[in-house]
């Protein structure tokens, strides 16, 4: 994947990809509640994506999320 070099086009793909995550895990029965773009990150002079913060959860949403990996894996 190519790193778009605006910081404005980093931010649209950063959020792009959690848009999809969250969808994908809401189809599983998984909801990260604080499932968001660390805007920090994306000051970063590398140039680089900026990082996906997946957040703190509950203890069922990690079970279920434990549960969906395990299932993905076969």
């Amino acid at each position: 994947m190519v790193v778009p070099p605006c910081p404005k086009e980093r931010l649209r793909a950063a959020e792009e990809v959690v848009a999809q995550l969250r969808g994908e895990l809401g189809s599983m029965g998984v909801t990260l509640p604080s499932l968001s773009v660390d805007l920090v990150s994306l000051t970063s002079e590398s140039g680089a994506y900026p990082l996906v913060d997946l957040g703190r959860c509950n203890l069922d949403t990690a079970l279920r999320l434990a549960a969906v990996l395990h299932g993905a894996r076969g």
